[in-house]
């Protein structure tokens, strides 16, 4: 009876803690990608529940059917040969349950790795998000603006953000909006998401890179589009530009609080190069929408850093005289 009544207590310490979930914001999403991602958890508690109460079901029938009695001491029960079907029943089944959730997460993470179902045909905002130290800073090239610490993105519009670190490797996370995806300092990794809810949502770096990690979060607020574009107006009214002094400032500042500029770093100091980045900053894979040319500026480059060393003299000539083929 002991350990009926332990059995009991534990689960309904489960059925408390599963009613309790919406409190957890990985399953209240705001967003199709956390929404997909919050299903797959939601979906695997459930197998891995009815797995459980199966095997205590089990557990405590036989517990309770080959329990010690009061038989002779020399008494022998009767041989009895296994069961060929029994045997296959419980290898198969723990090989099925294998398969379907290795199906469920194959399909979520391609899901959660493109743009958004319905959301196809939408040109993405692009937000390049690089952390420093303990800080996030947010550079919307096609708008020319900057914060830190904040993001502020329109309502049911797919948003790339594009990540890389001044430092140690960060790690991107809305919790709300979708998963967590690693920045680094050698490489641009993207991510895309979509908020069809407008509020504010916690955003934080889930990978542990110092003293300061417990506080390196940021406020993600999604607003309607004509939000969106009235706050846009009054920061090129009123914010100051970002120069790269303030910028290398801030980049050896621990912790700041909240800053707006009307100008982005990447001017002065641009995206690192890498599998998934490029100094493309205005555009997306999916920029080619209108048909402009939004690739960067190299003429403020300094091409004395460039190795000719492949190059014939004629070529090297050329490429010291005409830098106009890299974007001019």
């Amino acid at each position: 009876m002991k350990k009926k009544g332990l059995l009991v207590s534990l689960f309904a310490a489960l059925l408390v803690l599963l009613t309790g979930c919406n409190s957890l914001a990985v399953l209240n999403p705001k967003g199709p990608v956390a929404k997909t991602q919050s299903d797959v958890i939601i979906f695997s508690i459930i197998v891995m529940a009815v797995v459980l109460l199966v095997v205590y079901v089990l557990y405590i029938y036989m517990l309770t059917k080959y329990r010690a009695s009061k038989a002779a001491p020399d008494y022998e029960p009767p041989h009895m040969e296994g069961s060929k079907w029994l045997e296959i029943t419980w290898t198969l089944i723990p090989v099925i349950i294998v398969i379907i959730l290795s199906v469920v997460t194959v399909r979520s993470t391609y899901a959660v790795e493109t743009t958004p179902a319905g959301y196809e045909n939408d040109k993405p905002l692009v937000i390049y998000a690089s952390s420093s130290n303990w800080k996030w800073h947010f550079s919307y090239p096609e708008e020319g603006i900057e914060t830190v610490n904040y993001v502020n993105i329109p309502t049911n519009r797919p948003v790339e953000f594009r990540l890389y670190s001044f430092g140690p490797i960060t790690s991107f996370w809305v919790p709300q909006l979708g998963g967590q995806k690693y920045a680094m300092s050698d490489m641009v990794t993207k991510l895309r998401l979509v908020a069809e809810h407008e509020g504010s949502f916690v955003g934080k770096n889930s990978n542990f890179s110092g003293k300061g990690f417990a506080h390196m979060e940021f406020e993600v607020l999604a607003m309607p589009p004509a939000g969106y574009t009235k706050w846009l107006d009054e920061v090129k009214q009123t914010a100051s530009e970002l120069t790269e002094q303030e910028f290398n400032t801030l980049l050896e500042t621990d912790h700041v609080g909240r800053k707006t500029y009307t100008s982005t770093h990447l001017a002065f100091r641009p995206a690192p190069e890498g599998e998934h980045g490029g100094h493309n900053h205005g555009s997306s894979d999916a920029d080619t929408n209108d048909g402009t040319n939004t690739e960067m500026d190299h003429s403020k480059m300094d091409h004395s850093t460039m190795d000719h060393s492949n190059m014939g003299h004629d070529e090297k000539d050329n490429q010291e005289a005409d830098h106009s083929q890299h974007g001019n």
